[in-house]
């Protein structure tokens, strides 16, 4: 038990530059209280003692702001940062060092009692402020959930999800699609350089667009000149788009970098 305790606490001093001692860990993070009180809860929860584990972790919930269900299953190493407004859900499960940020939802889209309505988390997952993941699928080792992103569908190991609904950057040489570089091993927030994917793909267009204006415009100044050096009728019609008039550089500020 105490070597666990040691472990949790180390975990946090390792991703929380704010926490400056052992002792500040140990009596001012909610987070690691509520993982303590967490245990205990699930002790009872599968011991057959349900309405004990659900009274800890309603205890729980109003001495830390998390309310985490007695029968959700959680790791080693998990650190719930802030973590006000954290809802687990009950057959939600939590891999090994998985980071939890403030306002996460882990909530389940179905009604079935014992059916598998909540999320599982791989090892090493940050999910980010504000996050809602709904759904018994499961997201990938290491990936990473933005913030206030809103996830229905599984995320690959290594990868990012963003938006709403959550669309996914995937990791690329087996890196995740964030910040991180290869010398550190945990990023705060999940955030990443990679465009959203959406934002990628407006870009495409517009660009395309206006390559297309930029040909067409080509096509009718050669048929322009060659009218010129020949005699006849004029062949360019009257609305003929002889000069580019569509404005990629900003519609392209508009959709953001």
């Amino acid at each position: 038990m105490f070597a666990r305790l040691r472990s949790d606490i180390q975990c946090i001093l390792d991703r929380d530059p704010a926490a400056r001692s052992t002792w500040e860990v140990l009596t001012c993070y909610p987070g690691l209280h509520a993982l303590v009180l967490h245990r205990r809860a699930h002790w009872c929860w599968t011991h057959g003692m349900k309405w004990l584990g659900r009274f800890i972790s309603h205890l729980s919930r109003w001495f830390t702001g998390i309310e985490i269900h007695p029968g959700a299953v959680i790791g080693e190493r998990v650190f719930f940062d802030h973590a006000m407004g954290v809802v687990v859900g009950e057959t939600a499960e939590i891999g090994d060092g998985c980071t939890i940020y403030q306002g996460v939802t882990l909530g389940g889209t179905s009604l079935y009692k014992g059916a598998k309505r909540h999320p599982t988390l791989g090892k090493d997952v940050v999910v980010s402020a504000g996050a809602k993941v709904l759904g018994g699928f499961e997201v990938g080792d290491g990936a990473k959930i933005g913030s206030n992103a809103v996830v229905i569908k599984p995320v690959p190991a290594g990868a990012t999800a963003v938006g709403i609904p959550a669309r996914i950057i995937p990791s690329k040489t087996g890196e995740s699609a964030d910040v991180t570089s290869p010398e550190r091993k945990f990023n705060a927030y999940g955030i990443t350089l990679e465009d959203d994917p959406l934002s990628q793909a407006m870009h495409g267009l517009i660009n395309n667009a206006s390559s297309q204006e930029h040909q067409i415009a080509l096509l009718w100044k050669a048929i322009e000149t060659l009218q010129a050096n020949r005699s006849g009728t004029d062949c360019v019609p009257g609305d003929a788009a002889l000069k580019e008039c569509f404005e990629a550089e900003k519609l392209n500020q508009l959709v953001g970098e």
